[in-house]
């Protein structure tokens, strides 16, 4: 018994396994799940710092993918609601949104806040690619500043 946990420990400890638990936790904290992927990015990044690129390439793309189930989901929600629901009252906030149209999702990593933005831009159905690319530049930036600073404060001797 003790031989296969320590087969299993040892197992979770090969650099590309931790990726996959990186890449997974990327995605589901980019959905509406309350989880969070900085404590499983740390833990790796503490691990192993010589594949830092790797872990932030991981890492967004998890988040990213995350970000754009979330823009289907919204647009699959807007699609059904039009069958059932027609507004035509928009609130402020939203004819804000409106007119940053994709740019917003350059706020995508924001926790609590990104989420919903992700959500909104499928249900307004703003353009699928433009999307896309806006989550990816400011989820990528994100890990990159993450990154960075534990590297920084790692060097420091802080940790």
């Amino acid at each position: 018994m003790e031989s296969s946990i320590q087969a299993f420990l040892h197992a979770i400890s090969i650099p590309w396994v931790g990726l996959t638990s990186v890449g997974v936790m990327a995605f589901l904290a980019a959905t509406l799940i309350p989880v969070s992927s900085e404590a499983v990015f740390y833990l790796y990044l503490s691990q192993f710092p010589e594949n830092v690129w790797s872990l932030i390439c991981i890492a967004s793309i998890g988040n990213i993918l995350g970000g754009m189930l979330n823009w289907y989901l919204g647009f699959l929600a807007k699609n059904a609601s039009d069958h059932f629901i027609k507004t035509e009252k928009i609130s402020s906030f939203s004819q804000k949104l409106r007119k940053l149209g994709p740019k917003s999702l350059l706020l995508s990593w924001i926790p609590i806040v990104g989420d919903p933005l992700t959500i909104y831009a499928g249900w307004s159905k703003y353009s699928f690619l433009s999307c896309c690319f806006y989550m990816a530049v400011g989820k990528t930036l994100r890990y990159i500043f993450i990154a960075f600073i534990f590297m920084s404060v790692n060097q420091l001797g802080m940790f």
